[in-house]
């Protein structure tokens, strides 16, 4: 069945055009619900006519187990978009104990014929893009959501062959033509700032729960691609993840994350035909830059990412250099199926759900061996089950192999640069990481993720003022990076500004990670009760290398050394057999085994965090969790290790300073 479009109704003050999933006062938008918008167009379909509950339920909900309460709560939040209640008109009569009734006069028309102010060149055989009036403005309020997320699976394994493939590559061809046809000319005009931008998840605005692994995967291919924009600032997608299937407020969203544009959209799949609406919002101004609709079909999924960036390029008139054109440009010889599994791996990494992301991701690069995109992001996903599932020295192994593969095919793919430096930092390789991540920020000198990965290798190296100089540039690039990765400002910690580090954390209550290190600065601050919770709460939600040494050291606060020395030893045991790499986090293993009283642990483990790459000499000079080990003479020996690998990276990166 093809999507059908052209029909809209109006009534009062009101215009509605369902094949938009639009609901417009006057040509502002007033942003429904999926549900709410879907029954809406019903009870105006049926204009005059009596619906009962059940018929509305089967219509709305079909094949759906949900209470009455749902309609209620639907039908409140369509009067209150309707104004009802405010303007004293009813435009939904309630019959008691029957059902609902919509009793405005309606009239319908076709919305091919409505007049409009411009309308936006499309590619060859897509729908052409009726943008809203540039002057129209974007209330505040709930904006359209999913029902739920459901599980990704498996996509169905069609017989697509060469058909397909003919299919993609033929299209992608007529995108690209189209793309360097009718873009402007992005290199004479500038903005007056550096624009901050949003891509929130798209909303699934159908039935098909299998397809929400779009809205999430979708979003973050363009948050990807427009990373390589110097004059505009895309917050990560870690960022931004909170935000699916979520009713929104625009102004509160963009208030959170610091932003002065936000894209919005959503998706609807009808078997093989998808259609993507979107709007580009400047939410200081309320105002709408544009909106567009792409059809496809849902083989052609690459299409959407470049379709939507040179729109939103134009509309934003960024200004580009050559090298960024170049990294833009579409690409053209993706397998459809292979781009899939892609999109449903990245989802999965979004949740953290890394074994699956990795099944998802080995099956792309497996139909298509030459997307370097699925392969650096098979390696981020190796890399996180390495370290935060203990995973260990074959999924390090196997996250090399893929980093590197993804560079052999795209040598300026930054993501695959920063993950392969962020995996040489954790290996105890700093001094090779430093070098790669200095080259990148030649040509990216505002990417902050990048200036982030420096002060996090600075870190390990002991050069602290260094460290903290460079995530605090990354957060004035974009206050949200230290989201992107799941790491947090340690250098305050370690340069002893407990105060300032606890204010650093994100305001997360469900983050097991960020517990953990709230738990650790508390504890630094001799907050046992407060550090105690926090560790605990973390370990609820997640038993892994970092909330296990949380549980030691809330086991030292309530004196419970016998079972905290047990968690200890049999997470080295684990970390020994696996080869989990992350020294940053057996230093911290080492601080537990001393608080805890045994000191000989303490040393020995404390020796091979310092051998694997992690010597921040002026932080174990001053540690105070270290203190019972400082009059061992063991200890010396650890302390001159360190301080003379510190020295050397000093001496060979920061000459000026020696």
């Amino acid at each position: 069945m093809s999507l059908k479009t052209g029909s809209f109704y109006e009534f009062g003050e009101f215009r509605l055009e369902p094949s938009e999933q639009l609901l417009t006062r006057h040509g502002r938008a007033l942003p429904l619900p999926p549900k709410a918008f879907e029954l809406l167009v019903l009870l105006v379909e049926n204009g005059g006519r009596l619906l009962s509950k059940d018929q509305i339920m089967q219509a709305v909900w079909p094949g759906s187990v949900v209470e009455e309460a749902n309609l209620t709560v639907t039908i409140s939040m369509i009067r209150k978009a309707l104004g009802d209640r405010e303007s004293g008109s009813q435009h939904i009569e309630t019959v008691p104990k029957k059902g609902y009734r919509f009793v405005s006069p309606v009239r319908g028309g076709d919305a091919a014929t409505a007049p409009t102010r411009e309308t936006d060149r499309s590619a060859p055989g897509q729908t052409p893009i009726r943008p809203l009036p540039e002057s129209s403005t974007v209330p505040s309020g709930p904006q359209p959501a999913a029902e739920g997320q459901g599980p990704a699976r498996a996509p169905a394994s069609a017989n697509r062959g060469i058909f397909l493939l003919a299919l993609v590559l033929i299209a992608s061809a007529l995108g690209l033509a189209a793309y360097l046809h009718f873009r402007p000319p992005l290199l004479t005009t500038a903005p007056t700032q550096t624009r901050s931008l949003a891509i929130l998840p798209l909303q699934n605005l159908g039935q098909d729960a299998d397809s929400d692994f779009l809205g999430y995967s979708l979003a973050d291919a363009l948050i990807t691609k427009l990373d390589y924009v110097s004059s505009l600032s895309v917050r990560p997608s870690s960022a931004v993840q909170k935000y699916r299937g979520k009713v929104i407020d625009i102004q509160s969203v963009a208030a959170d994350l610091k932003v002065d544009t936000l894209l919005t959209g959503g998706f609807l799949r009808d078997g093989d035909n998808l259609r993507i609406t979107y709007q580009l919002i400047d939410a200081k101004a309320e105002k709408l830059l544009g909106r567009g609709t792409i059809d496809l079909k849902y083989d052609n999924l690459l299409r959407v990412q470049d379709a939507v960036a040179d729109q939103l390029i134009r509309k934003l008139q960024l200004k580009l250099s050559p090298s960024e054109l170049d990294r833009i440009k579409p690409e053209t010889s993706v397998s459809p199926l292979a781009y899939e599994y892609y999109l449903r791996g990245v989802d999965l990494h979004g949740q953290h759900k890394f074994p699956l992301a990795i099944k998802m991701l080995e099956k792309s690069t497996e139909i298509d061996p030459n997307y370097a995109l699925a392969w650096a992001y098979l390696g981020a996903s190796y890399t996180s089950d390495a370290a935060f599932e203990l995973g260990g020295r074959e999924q390090y192994r196997r996250a090399r192999a893929a980093y590197e593969r993804a560079l052999t095919l795209q040598p300026s793919l930054l993501d695959a640069r920063m993950f392969l430096a962020n995996l040489l930092i954790d290996t105890g390789r700093v001094e090779e990481a430093v070098p790669m991540l200095r080259e990148a920020l030649k040509d990216n000198s505002n990417y902050a993720p990048l200036h982030w990965e420096l002060g996090y290798a600075y870190r390990f190296a002991g050069m602290l003022d260094e460290s903290v100089a460079e995530c605090e540039r990354a957060l004035r690039l974009d206050p949200l990076v230290r989201n992107s990765n799941g790491s947090v400002l340690n250098t305050y910690l370690y340069r002893g500004e407990y105060a300032r580090f606890l204010d650093s954390l994100p305001e997360v209550d469900e983050s097991a990670f960020l517990l953990f290190y709230r738990g650790l600065g508390e504890y630094y601050q001799n907050e046992w009760s407060r550090a105690a919770r926090d560790f605990d709460r973390a370990f609820e939600l997640d038993s892994s290398l970092y909330t296990r040494i949380g549980r030691t050291l809330s086991d030292s606060i309530a004196h419970r050394e016998a079972d905290g020395l047990e968690i200890l030893r049999n997470l080295e045991r684990d970390v020994a057999q696996r080869g989990v790499g992350d020294p940053e986090g057996i230093y911290k293993i080492a601080q537990s085994y001393a608080v805890l009283g045994d000191r000989a642990s303490a040393l020995r483990v404390l020796r091979g965090s310092v051998e694997g790459g992690f010597f921040p000499y002026p932080y174990l000079a001053t540690d105070p969790l270290l203190e019972p080990l400082r009059q061992e003479a063991e200890f010396g020996e650890i302390l001159e290790l360190s301080q003379r690998r510190y020295q050397s990276f000093k001496d060979r990166f920061f000459p000026a300073t020696r």
